[in-house]
């Protein structure tokens, strides 16, 4: 393993900027490459297998490109879907994100949680298993909220917030039966926790907002350690969409330490 190895997070947009923040506070050091695949977007409206076959074909290119340690798939919605197939395609550990289901049923209190995710993790059979294993004798509650990336995405950029989005999903998830008791919610979302002022302000005092990003980051920390870093690799940020528009969000990646953006 060269010490100038980088870790590939890969993200369909943005949202995975939440598990480069945790990631920087255990491993400050480590050289790390951030993909976008915006000209992908949006994944939760796409099928299972054209998700499947987008992501494993480019984790496949950006690895032979960027010979990284390891892969991040930073995206709930990826994840469910691809990691099996990214898995047995790359020979290097593949670390994947997942709803946060299990440590929201230790945190309940009423015994209700929402989940808040894209149409299509919330409809896979992988949180019907998480559920099951982890949420028995609890109830969750789930709602695809598609318009929380877009708002998240156009925080980022520094625009303004529209909180019509915000409470619309916050509602949704209320007036289920039992809602109005939700007092933990899962976002099974990466890009959902750059919104959590704004979520907690439309769900109200007394809900708790849970996600994987901090789990990811100690995974991470774990199957990297022993391993040497060294700097002589710039951080970066690749996209495989429109160079312009990703500049955009270049204020965004240099408070993570990454100032070079480049089209994948």
């Amino acid at each position: 393993m060269e010490a100038t190895s980088p870790i590939l997070l890969f993200d369909s947009g943005v949202g995975g900027l939440t598990v480069l923040e945790e990631l920087r506070r255990v491993l400050p050091q480590a050289p790390v490459i951030y993909a976008a695949d915006l000209a992908g977007l949006p994944y939760g409206e796409k099928s299972e297998a054209q998700i499947a076959a987008r992501v494993a074909g480019l984790l496949g290119r950006m690895c032979e490109r960027y010979h990284p340690r390891l892969a991040c798939i930073a995206c709930n919605t990826a994840s469910t879907i691809a990691l099996g197939m990214v898995r047995e395609v790359l020979e290097i550990p593949v670390v994947g994100t997942v709803p946060a289901i299990k440590p929201a049923a230790a945190m309940t209190q009423t015994g209700v949680i929402g989940l808040l995710g894209t149409a299509a993790t919330v409809r896979q059979a992988y949180v019907d298993k998480l559920e099951a294993e982890f949420a028995e004798g609890k109830r969750l509650l789930r709602h695809a909220a598609p318009g929380l990336v877009e708002a998240a995405e156009a925080k980022l950029r520094g625009e303004v917030v529209d909180m019509a989005v915000i409470e619309a999903a916050a509602n949704a998830l209320r007036a289920m039966q039992g809602g109005e008791a939700i007092d933990t919610v899962v976002l099974a979302c990466t890009h959902f926790p750059l919104l959590k002022d704004e979520l907690a302000q439309a769900f109200g005092p007394g809900v708790r907002f849970v996600d994987g990003a901090e789990g990811i980051a100690r995974r991470i920390q774990d199957l990297t350690s022993g391993q040497q870093f060294d700097d002589g690799f710039e951080s970066r940020a690749i996209t495989t969409g429109d160079l312009a528009e990703f500049e955009a969000l270049a204020p965004a990646f240099a408070r993570h330490g990454i100032t070079r953006l480049e089209a994948f």
